[in-house]
């Protein structure tokens, strides 16, 4: 059964807590032999004496509260042990998650392995599948998923780029059995019932593009482009027609610079087209990115240009904090990809073994803008690969 959204959040809290729990628990089995061990020890008879002192109370009413005490500590063992009966992965299950190719992946991938160590150490079995690269997204991601059905992934975890490609590897994954999970990316495909998954884990790109412009703009840039190096993604889609969006309705122009796609992270492309760009038009004073690396790219090209254009964009490194720091950039839209990781296995997993869903199958690891006022705290986190 999928589920619609609904409100309530708190519960992504009490699901963490789960997962670490069920690694350390006991089994139903050790819980229901627990009682009757208890039980069966007799007291040593130099504690029965003063305990009879104590409580002088005849014998005949001592056993029937005796037999309702071990009557309520049956029916605290046997619920728990018939809720994981029909759970719907009674054995050992297989986690897989499917991530990208970029330094923000590395991050994602560090949450994602922690909470997969915790299904190993419960005795199911968690593989992470790396996408080789973005230059082909929609046919590789349709590899992936082949893949992680055919090496019998009881769940699956997955951004969802392209949603023309993915819908059908990812329906007919479900057919095969597979509980399908998105993060990261796809969220509109998920709410307009394009894409079946049991939850989404991620940021909401829309919001944080209506953010970005809307920061732009009441900071002072008045032309800001949006460096698009994945178009037609549907992250990327929605990260720059929001920022158009919040910078326009707010006083500023606004518009993208759209790439082909093999030219993510290739700083020399992008400092190029940036150039160019400004050559064009010098008016322009605010550049957005969706990445890292584009954005070093950036930079250096405002460097060679000597120009005095704004920064910001998606994803955190050591680099753009530091150049938050220093006045350089003026923000970073954090998503928090380490949470994203973390969630996507763990509550994949969840389900997978015991039919565990938070109350919104949505929820939301960002947007938030990391500025001056909070970068230095932030950078601890980005070093240590947590942010």
């Amino acid at each position: 059964m999928f589920f619609k959204r609904v409100s309530g959040l708190v519960l992504v809290v009490l699901s963490i807590g789960l997962l670490a729990a069920c690694s350390s628990a006991p089994t139903p089995a050790e819980q229901k032999a627990a009682p009757a061990q208890e039980e069966a020890a007799p007291a040593p008879a130099e504690e029965a004496a003063p305990a009879e002192e104590a409580a002088p109370a005849p014998a005949e009413e001592a056993a029937p509260a005796e037999e309702e005490v071990a009557k309520e500590e049956s029916q605290v063992v046997e619920e728990p042990v018939a809720q994981n009966g029909e759970a719907p992965g009674a054995g050992a299950r297989h986690v897989c998650a499917i991530g990208g190719a970029d330094a923000f992946f590395a991050v994602v991938k560090n949450g994602a392995d922690l909470a997969g160590s915790l299904v190993t150490a419960a005795g199911s079995e968690y593989t992470w599948i790396p996408l080789p690269n973005y230059d082909n997204i929609g046919p590789d991601m349709v590899k992936l998923i082949e893949q992680a059905v055919a090496q019998g992934c009881t769940s699956l975890a997955v951004p969802v780029w392209d949603g023309a490609a993915q819908a059908p590897a990812l329906a007919a994954a479900t057919a095969a059995g597979v509980k399908v999970f998105m993060y990261n990316s796809g969220l509109p495909l998920l709410e307009d019932g394009t894409i079946e998954a049991y939850g989404y884990y991620g940021t909401d790109e829309w919001k944080a593009g209506v953010a970005a412009g809307e920061y732009f703009a009441t900071h002072g840039s008045k032309n800001v482009r949006c460096v698009n190096t994945q178009p037609g993604a549907v992250n990327w889609q929605q990260r720059c027609g929001g920022l158009i969006e919040g910078a326009t309705a707010n006083g500023a122009q606004a518009d993208e610079i759209i790439m082909p796609a093999e030219t993510f992270g290739d700083a020399a492309a992008i400092s190029a087209a940036v150039q160019a760009a400004l050559a064009k038009d010098p008016t322009i004073d605010g550049f957005a990115t969706g990445s890292a690396a584009d954005a070093d790219a950036v930079g250096e090209a405002l460097g060679v240009m000597g120009a005095t254009a704004q920064q910001g964009g998606w994803d955190v490194s050591v680099n753009i904090i530091n150049r938050i720091i220093d006045g350089e950039a003026l923000f970073a839209v954090d998503q928090q990809g380490w949470y994203q990781g973390w969630l996507a296995v763990s509550q994949t997993w969840l389900y997978d073994q015991f039919a565990i869903l938070p109350a919104d199958p949505v929820i939301l690891t960002g947007p938030a803008l990391i500025t001056a006022d909070n970068a230095e705290v932030v950078l601890a986190g980005v070093e240590d690969g947590y942010r």
